[in-house]
């Protein structure tokens, strides 16, 4: 009974730390250049609309939960309350996202480490990264819950540092009144919906891993109650937070004034405000998407193993196990050498593009499914039940149909592969398809 206790520990404030420490209180900083750029300045209002967008999907997320308490995955959800061929789809999708994460964070670190220390090429850093990334996977080092927390306290300081140097340089060279201010929100000179648009379905990346949220359940105090609402609350909260870290940004440096770099603006802008804050806010992000890459890229690692394991890849070598350390290490490997290449091979913009493409997929999925099981198979029919996952499904379609037309290309052609080879391995899926879940224990 005492264990059972112990596991039963999360209350609802505890998930919702856990989910700004999954998706970091920094998230926005990585993108803002591009998102300024493909937003013509608006930037908060992209961070805001991509809010409104995962405050609905997270509804049909946290629903989902309840349902499958223990799976916590959008191929579940929509392999099991739609046709296995559509959770298919759905996983090759997320595979999409697992594989571009180490990707991103590959370049934005390599890129950052380039402004610093400009003497030893880009190339060179995207080498020691890739590196780094991989031999500590393979030596099976874990950041731990403890280190995850003091590392997001850590960013926390350094942000309240950012909003009180920005403050200070904004009321000392800022040209007030009421259009200043409000220029972040909507300039007339520069709006345009497409671009907006646009830049939101770029935004979404600020908010990716809020669903992680869901493979706590079994930890939960309450999982029925809590996990739908501290999804919730985790969007909210990443949301206002990142709507204010970029208000103040734009303020600072006004879109109409280019970047030194698109990749690390953010850095820059920190750098105007107080000149030690270009080398603390360059490092802190730096270590923050070391952390996400490092995880990112055993969680893709993680996933090609299970697909190794169920034999939907070469089991020899996707399914192996290393027996000293236990854990995949050919896998490790491969997503190693993926994320190497991929660093020379896409900019920091259509990788974050790609990445949004496969999330958006596994999104209307997600609310898809939320209708079909609470409205459409429920015997009453409530609105509650209908307007959130429809909302959600319309909003991250229009989102997915704004990415770029080169982000659309790609990630077509990684649909377009995985749906062929899907429906060569289950001769026209009438036999069964591989199961793609991952338990919480390997996630």
């Amino acid at each position: 009974m005492a264990s059972l206790k112990l596991r039963r520990a999360l209350g609802l404030w505890d998930l919702v730390l856990y989910g700004v420490i999954v998706i970091q209180p920094t998230a926005p900083m990585p993108v803002f250049g591009v998102l300024s750029e493909r937003s013509r300045g608006h930037v908060v209002t992209t961070i805001l609309l991509a809010m409104v967008a995962m405050l609905f999907t997270a509804i049909s997320y946290g629903r989902m939960a309840r349902v499958y308490p223990s799976a916590g995955s959008a191929f579940t959800y929509v392999g099991r309350e739609i046709n296995p061929a559509a959770g298919y789809i759905t996983g090759w999708s997320m595979v999409m996202d697992y594989m571009l994460n180490p990707i991103i964070c590959t370049v934005w670190i390599s890129q950052q480490a380039h402004n610093f220390v400009p003497a030893i090429p880009y190339g060179a850093w995207v080498v020691l990264i890739a590196t780094l990334f991989t031999a500590v996977n393979v030596l099976g080092i874990r950041t731990s819950a403890r280190i995850n927390a003091t590392l997001a306290c850590g960013m926390g300081i350094v942000i309240l540092v950012f909003f009180i140097t920005a403050a200070h340089f904004i009321f000392r060279h800022g040209g007030g009144g009421f259009a200043f201010f409000s220029r972040p929100f909507y300039d007339p000179h520069t709006f345009r919906m497409s671009s907006v648009l646009g830049g939101t379905s770029i935004a979404v990346l600020t908010y990716i891993g809020f669903d992680g949220i869901s493979t706590l359940s079994e930890e939960a105090t309450d999982p029925k109650r809590n996990i739908l609402i501290a999804t919730v609350l985790t969007c909210v909260v990443i949301g206002f937070l990142s709507a204010a870290e970029v208000y103040a940004a734009q303020l600072v440096w006004p879109a109409s004034e280019p970047f030194p770099d698109v990749t690390t603006a953010f850095v820059y802008v920190a750098g105007r405000t107080w000149a030690p804050l270009f080398a603390i806010t360059g490092f802190t992000l730096m270590v923050a998407n070391f952390g996400s890459g490092m995880g990112a890229q055993i969680g893709a690692a993680r996933l090609l193993f299970g697909m190794g394991r169920s034999n939907a890849l070469p089991k020899s070598f996707f399914g192996a196990i290393e027996p000293k350390r236990k854990i995949p290490r050919n896998s490790v490997l491969f997503v190693g050498a993926v994320a190497l290449v991929g660093a020379f091979l896409l900019n920091f913009d259509l990788g974050a593009e790609m990445l949004n493409f496969g999330a958006l997929i596994a999104f209307m999925g997600v609310n898809l499914a939320a209708f079909l099981r609470f409205y459409v198979r429920e015997n009453v029919k409530k609105m509650t039940n209908l307007v959130p996952p429809l909302l959600g499904f319309c909003v991250c379609l229009l989102l997915w149909a704004n990415l770029s037309r080169t982000a659309q290309l790609a990630g077509a052609i990684w649909m377009a592969a995985g749906i062929g080879f899907g429906f060569w391995k289950t001769r026209g899926f009438r036999s069964e398809l591989v199961n793609f879940e991952i338990s919480a224990d390997e996630t």
